[in-house]
């Protein structure tokens, strides 16, 4: 699936998996995050963390009509707040999308799929 773009030079397709590339990217830069998860966790709720390669399988892009949603399944450090780590993925990701592709997004979900202790 991608996302069509009309300019005035003609139209611009960009696929779903660079959305999610980007989007990734983002959330990692972010104070508080330990990485991405999978948005499949294994069945006894251990949760996988994702490399750099793997962002797309820890983020879902839907296109909705008019409508760009975005669902990220995340990591965060032990002791940091997490609804502060949340808000700033949210705004950081919709920042960067608005800067290097142009799009509007509507709404960053953030799933918080565990906790982890990391070293100093």
């Amino acid at each position: 699936m991608s996302i069509e773009m009309k300019t005035q030079y003609g139209q611009i397709d960009i696929s779903t998996e660079v959305v999610a590339a980007i989007a990734g990217g983002a959330a990692i830069d972010c104070y508080g995050i330990v990485g991405m998860a999978s948005q499949k966790q294994l069945k006894d709720g251990i949760t996988e963390l994702l490399g750099k390669d793997n962002f797309s399988r820890g983020i879902v892009v839907r296109r909705e009509e008019e409508e760009l949603n975005i669902d990220m399944y995340i990591i965060v450090s032990y002791g940091t707040k997490i609804s502060e780590v949340a808000h700033n993925v949210q705004t950081k990701v919709k920042y960067q999308l608005d800067q290097m592709l142009g799009l509007s997004v509507d709404s960053v979900n953030i799933y918080v799929q565990g906790v982890r202790v990391t070293n100093p």
